[in-house]
């Protein structure tokens, strides 16, 4: 038993003594194959570290050459939207250089409306404006607020007067048709301001510089209308803004003088180049900058029909606009003794030169007469003939598909000063097409453009037509 015993002991060391080496022998193996890793581990890092800073510098590359193709097409864009701030804005909503020129003249009635102690709707100026992008010109017609809406003036009221209309029941459309009615303009479009949105848009271009043509000292408790400025040029806040286009009279009755333009006369003259001056101001470029807090002042004032996507598209091109090309003037009329009035005082319209007027404004403007000259073989002019609206000889064949599209074009053709010949009906085409037979005149031609709204202009000359331009309309003509 002993000696077995002792073999087994023996047995044990012999195993433990080998276990141990294994061990020993493993141990060494594993801080060997530690290190190994570790240093793999070390190596793979740095490779890893490596390769994501190639990765990025990729990466960074990628969206260097990505910028620069951008700019550069961005740049290329802008170049070919006539550079400039308004190349950029044109750019930036995505115009192209054919979109202006696709562009109508822009047309609207134009409303300031305020509100007296009580809460009563006044409306202080009622104007009819138009922008042309392409011309850079630009219309302010005023309305007098007295002007009679009614039929008979000798059962005037006051609630006949166009100023009383949207006080009524604040429907801007029935504004518009009163307008539409005394200009024939057939305006879709109106823009109505409050005064509180007018006092906060010239405050947020910083003021306006205007010469204030007299002392004014007026005040009326009941709208809290308080007017006390020097004549002279002068920086003017909102408050003030205010009272300058507001002011009619002084309190002891004095008004502009007659030359300028006694009381209603005289506020419109000022309001018109107020405006003048608004616009001239609001248009530098640092304004740009404003455009959010004017944008917001918009909101909150403003009540229009006019669609955001139509705004967008006319201001890139009103930062180019000078004031120079602005043109205004006022709806031509009387005002009757109160006798034949039923007592009240109103303004009554003059039909006659009032189609004159706006034949001048909105029309002729934009068709400067063109001479062409005959000279003989030394270049010495020998005869000068002038072009006009009245010597061209036009005709209208419709093609749009709707019936009513004939009449519509004659009566915008001749509202706009021209005479229609002849009128027919052709096969259907999708695009209008103003076709110069007989060598019209440029401006003529790009005229009858601006009249329609539409129109390709081509060159087809005959010397067998017996009509200067034909007139084709299309499906585009609405």
């Amino acid at each position: 038993m002993d000696k077995k015993a002792g073999n087994k002991r023996l047995n044990t060391k012999t195993s433990n003594k080998s276990s141990n080496t294994t061990k020993k022998i493993n141990q060494n193996k594993n801080v060997k194959n530690t290190k190994i890793n570790k240093k793999d581990i070390t190596g793979q890092k740095a490779r890893n570290k490596k390769k994501k800073r190639k990765t990025w510098k990729i990466v960074l590359l990628t969206i260097l050459v990505i910028l620069l193709i951008a700019g550069g097409v961005f740049a290329y864009r802008v170049y070919k939207n006539g550079w400039g701030l308004s190349g950029m804005l044109a750019t930036v909503v995505g115009h192209d250089e054919y979109t202006k020129k696709d562009l109508k003249e822009f047309r609207c009635l134009l409303l300031g409306i305020s509100t007296d102690e009580e809460g009563a709707l006044l409306t202080d100026t009622i104007m009819v404006a138009s922008y042309n992008p392409n011309t850079q010109k630009a219309t302010l017609l005023s309305i007098p607020r007295d002007t009679y809406t009614g039929k008979n003036p000798k059962k005037a009221t006051a609630y006949q007067k166009i100023n009383s209309i949207y006080s009524r029941n604040e429907d801007p459309e029935e504004v518009l048709e009163a307008v539409n009615d005394l200009t024939n303009l057939g305006l879709e479009y109106y823009v109505i301001v409050k005064t509180q949105g007018f006092i906060e848009l010239v405050d947020a271009i910083g003021g306006v510089t205007f010469n204030v043509p007299i002392d004014m000292d007026y005040d009326d408790t009941s709208q809290d209308l308080h007017i006390h400025l020097k004549a002279g040029e002068q920086l003017l806040d909102g408050d003030k803004a205010e009272q300058v286009v507001r002011f009619r009279h002084n309190n002891d009755g004095s008004s502009y003088p007659e030359e300028y333009g006694d009381n209603d006369l005289g506020r419109m003259r000022t309001q018109r180049e107020f405006m003048m001056a608004v616009l001239k101001q609001t248009a530098k470029a640092e304004n740009i900058f404003k455009l959010g807090q004017i944008l917001d002042v918009a909101k909150n004032n403003v009540i229009t029909n006019v669609d955001f996507n139509v705004a967008k598209d006319y201001i890139p091109y009103i930062v180019e606009f000078n004031t120079e090309n602005l043109l205004t003037s006022t709806l031509p009329g009387t005002t009757p003794p109160w006798n034949q009035t039923n007592g009240v005082s109103i303004f009554v319209a003059d039909e006659e030169e009032t189609e004159k007027l706006i034949q001048e404004l909105f029309y002729d403007r934009d068709l400067e007469q063109e001479q062409t000259q005959v000279t003989d073989e030394e270049g010495n002019k020998i005869e000068t003939n002038t072009v006009s609206k009245k010597d061209v000889i036009i005709e209208v064949l419709n093609g749009s598909g709707n019936s009513k599209n004939l009449n519509k074009a004659v009566e915008e053709l001749e509202g706009a000063g021209y005479e229609v010949t002849r009128k027919g009906v052709t096969t259907a085409t999708s695009k209008t097409a103003i076709i110069n037979k007989q060598n019209a005149a440029d401006t003529i031609l790009t005229n009858i453009e601006q009249v329609l709204g539409v129109g390709d202009i081509q060159n087809s000359e005959s010397s067998s037509s017996k009509v200067d331009i034909t007139i084709v309309l299309g499906k585009d003509y609405v």
